[in-house]
């Protein structure tokens, strides 16, 4: 039953860290930029967006869609590098476990 034991721990200890990786994910940030630099979305790997700038020469009122369309664009580039941090960050955790290739943890 050692061995049985010894799995449980492990599985605890990367439960664990798992939960700590997790909470770090909110401390890194990311920007994602559109139009040039013009739209800028800082965002945490989580997707938490922190901020939002907007180049002042996209503040005249026919240029409405077009910031419309740049933030959104702005916003998807942030959550697309979020997404990568993410990744790059929980494949650093799990790169010693013996996992099945294409095996996902629940994050």
């Amino acid at each position: 039953m050692k061995n049985l034991e010894d799995i449980m721990a492990m599985a605890q200890n990367v439960q664990a860290e798992l939960e700590k990786a997790q909470a770090s994910l909110d401390t890194i940030e990311v920007e994602g930029v559109s139009g040039g630099g013009l739209v800028k979305v800082r965002a945490s790997a989580k997707g938490r967006i922190i901020s939002v700038d907007i180049d002042e020469s996209l503040l005249a009122p026919s240029e409405k869609g077009i910031v419309e369309d740049l933030v959104a664009a702005a916003l998807n580039d942030a959550r697309a590098r979020a997404d990568a941090a993410s990744s790059a960050e929980m494949s650093k955790l799990t790169a010693g476990m013996p996992l099945p290739p294409g095996f996902k943890l629940p994050f």
